[in-house]
């Protein structure tokens, strides 16, 4: 059985096996040097996104099998500082908005970078219409799904929302937070059932039994996911079937995830509201 992270970032019960046996190990046994070497967060993301784009350079020959495979590789590499980046941020205690904007930044940059790549080597109206759809669907899908996952850890521990977060910082910060914020409007009945609630941990731990279908459901919005269906996608010889996947089977995904978790939570809004007295009917009098 794996363990869950020293720092309680991540509930292993949503993590899809490739982060629990592979991504997080990785970035937890690089943590220490990181912190020794007193390389901070943002240089981390960097650095993955230097990885992602070496990764788009090989996948510029992608008809080589075995630069297909260099391809994953350092695709795997990206996705180990992905998740380093947040663990010696929380580490240092250097969290910051825009740390949060660079590291959204790094890993839509690796898509784009990688994405170009193919496109390129396809180099017809049709591919290229393909990428830029597959990519803004990306953009939607992790950017909802990042803020499901935040939601979710947030709520577990019994911390409910008082009002939704305004987004400060540069127009950039508050653009990227407030597209991930966005489902906290429509779930505030349910923050304000869970503020209220006698025993908010236990109301919260009830809660996240329910959720954890949904959320691992959405879980296929992974950056993970995402980068071994680009390698089997080049590997059968048609890039345009990982965009198909982008465009059509994750975006049903992103759809279902986000209509069962808030079907999840009005269960839970209207188990702890009192049903309405019945009023008795008039009656007329002729």
């Amino acid at each position: 059985m794996t363990v869950a992270p020293p720092d309680g970032s991540r509930d292993r019960r949503i993590e899809i096996p490739s982060n629990l046996w592979l991504i997080h190990p990785a970035g937890r046994a690089l943590l220490p040097l990181a912190l020794a070497r007193g390389i901070s967060a943002n240089a981390v993301s960097v650095a993955g996104l230097c990885l992602g784009g070496a990764a788009a350079l090989a996948y510029t020959q992608w008809g080589n099998w075995a630069l297909a495979l260099v391809g994953l590789v350092l695709s795997m590499g990206w996705l180990i500082a992905d998740g380093l980046d947040g663990m010696v941020a929380r580490a240092t205690k250097t969290a910051s908005p825009l740390g949060r904007m660079l590291d959204g930044l790094c890993d839509h940059g690796v898509f784009a970078l990688i994405y170009t790549s193919l496109a390129i080597t396809i180099d017809t109206p049709e591919g290229w219409i393909l990428a830029f759809a597959a990519g803004g669907a990306h953009a939607v899908q992790s950017n909802m799904y990042e803020g499901e996952r935040a939601r979710f850890h947030r709520r577990i521990k019994g911390v409910a929302l008082e009002a939704p977060p305004v987004p400060t910082g540069n127009a950039l910060v508050r653009f990227y937070d407030g597209v991930a914020s966005s489902i906290d409007r429509i779930a505030m009945p349910f923050e304000r059932t869970l503020g209220q609630a006698s025993d908010p941990v236990a109301f919260g731990a009830s809660y996240g039994t329910r959720a954890v279908a949904p959320l691992r459901l959405m879980a296929l919005l992974t950056a993970n996911v995402r980068v071994w269906a680009i390698f089997v996608a080049c590997f059968a010889g048609n890039p345009r079937i990982f965009w198909w996947f982008e465009i059509v089977p994750l975006t049903l995904v992103a759809i279902v995830g986000l209509v069962w978790h808030r079907r999840v939570e009005r269960a839970f809004v209207r188990s702890t509201t009192p049903p309405r007295p019945k009023t008795a009917s008039r009656m007329h009098l002729s």
